[in-house]
């Protein structure tokens, strides 16, 4: 019996002879260090409507060591480490990938929200916020006042 063939799998070896070269060559740390890293995140809408929720991770922060900003329309999470571990002498890293201090990411919303209202909770590595919307000017019936006339006899 003949099994299907991926047609990507002779690729494989050059993906990961890539990527190792990558991670050895003496330019990545360097690099690391200047770029900020972003925050994956999921955006989705209730299924009233009524508001968004914006579910961040952001794990290895404290509470503390973030902040949310809302303005018009736009929520902004930054997290920063407030102090880095330094590397004692007797200490020799083989290899240390957490040393990023910084994450940021903004996220432009559809309509406008209520940011008076924004909750935000922070469990197991995972920022949620419960960003209600702006309620909408909604029609408003304006009753027609009809004059009475008087009729001439």
């Amino acid at each position: 019996m003949l099994a299907p063939r991926d047609p990507l799998e002779a690729l494989m070896p050059l993906r990961e002879a890539m990527s190792r070269l990558f991670e050895e060559s003496f330019v990545t740390p360097r690099f690391e260090m200047l770029t900020m890293r972003t925050i994956p995140l999921d955006v989705y809408e209730t299924d009233d409507k009524k508001q968004y929720v914006i579910e961040a991770s952001i794990a290895g922060f404290k509470p503390e060591e973030i902040e949310v900003t809302a303005e018009d329309n736009v929520i902004s999470i930054h997290a920063s480490k407030k102090e880095q571990k330094e590397p004692k002498e007797k200490e020799s890293y083989i290899r240390r990938e957490r040393h990023v201090s910084e994450v940021e990411r903004t996220v432009a919303l559809p309509t406008h929200i209520n940011p008076d209202k924004i909750q935000a909770s922070y469990e197991h590595g995972v920022l949620t916020l419960k960003v209600p919307k702006m309620e909408e000017a909604k029609p408003k019936h304006v009753p027609i006042k009809v004059k009475e006339t008087t009729v001439a006899q």
